[in-house]
């Protein structure tokens, strides 16, 4: 999504984070970041574009926390996350926990490979709470024709599509591009007989030249898909998975109307819309989001275990992307 436009006053230090901030509420945040490091779960010390192993193993190990009845802090500071205040503090003191190869790239992958779920969802109601609870409908009534990544990152997400995508006017294929706009990012000159959008802003949709149709639905009012089962080959979400405040039963309606075997594709960056995102996503990083995103995939089941791809084209030059895909069980 956009970026968060202010002057910066520690640019290398908020730099891998994109989030910037006024001068004058600097000292203030800083004080806030000592005072809820010792708050913070595990998971958010995870950094914003890696981890080592060890830290796979413990976001996995704070999920199971917080199913026992921990908590998550709540969102801090004007989204600058927990994740971020725990690094920046722990490098201050030398922590041997802060990941200081932060920007290794392919290190995010780690976190789903041979995953130990929790038994039951971890998250609570309040994790999906945001700063502005104010109808969604107001807030993406005006058409917003812009892109919401870089340059290289599109790039990077349009030549992952085109090695995962059924090639071009496969009969009988048909995509669904959940929180759609203007743009879907698909490969130039991709067609299929079948390819729908479903977003916010009718304007937007209309102008989308891969669309065959379009839906105009709130995902965070109405969750049900208008879709009949098993209708979909492939189902993408362009960095807007963050704002999904029910997201196990959107990713339920997902299974349904994917086919045995269809491929849904969740990408994201570290930009966003702050004020809309889930309080769990705007308190954590990279590493931890693929945990997130991952555990929608698990826990609405029928779907494969999910993985993790980072194809950030220019790790600390340019906005990171990341995958994170599953498919549908072949006997769901």
């Amino acid at each position: 999504m956009p970026h968060v436009h202010a002057t910066v006053t520690q640019a290398a230090a908020y730099k891998s984070a994109n989030l910037y901030i006024h001068d004058d509420m600097t000292s203030k945040m800083a004080i806030i970041g000592l005072q809820l490091q010792q708050r913070l779960p595990v998971l958010a010390g995870v950094s914003h574009s890696g981890l080592t192993s060890a830290t796979a193993v413990n976001s996995i190990s704070s999920l199971k926390k917080w199913n026992n009845g921990g908590r998550l802090p709540r969102r801090l500071v004007l989204g600058l996350g927990a994740s971020f205040w725990a690094q920046h503090m722990n490098m201050a003191g030398n922590c041997k926990s802060f990941i200081a190869s932060a920007r290794q790239k392919g290190a995010v992958e780690q976190v789903l490979q041979n995953v130990e779920w929790p038994e039951q969802f971890p998250f609570k109601d309040e994790d999906f709470q945001r700063f502005d609870e104010s109808p969604d409908s107001l807030f993406y009534e005006a058409p917003r024709f812009v892109t919401h990544i870089d340059d290289p990152a599109i790039a990077a997400l349009t030549k992952y599509y085109s090695e995962v995508f059924p090639p071009s006017n496969t009969p009988g294929v048909s995509i669904l591009d959940m929180c759609s706009s203007w743009v879907s990012h698909f490969p130039k000159g991709y067609k299929q007989e079948r390819v729908v959008g479903m977003g916010m802003n009718e304007e937007e949709l209309k102008r989308n030249p891969v669309l065959t149709e379009y839906v105009v639905q709130d995902l965070n009012l109405n969750p049900k898909l208008p879709f009949e089962d098993n209708s979909f080959d492939v189902i993408t979400n362009v960095v807007s998975v963050d704002y999904l405040t029910k997201p196990l039963d959107v990713f339920k309606e997902m299974r349904r109307i994917l086919k045995p075997g269809g491929l849904a594709i969740m990408s994201f960056s570290n930009r966003c819309f702050w004020t809309k995102a889930i309080s769990v996503w705007t308190s954590t990083g990279d590493s931890d989001h693929a945990v997130i995103v991952g555990s929608y995939f698990h826990y609405a089941g029928g779907f494969e275990p999910p993985q993790a791809v980072d194809i950030s084209p220019n790790p600390g030059r340019s906005d990171p992307m990341y995958i994170v895909y599953s498919r549908k069980l072949s006997s769901a």
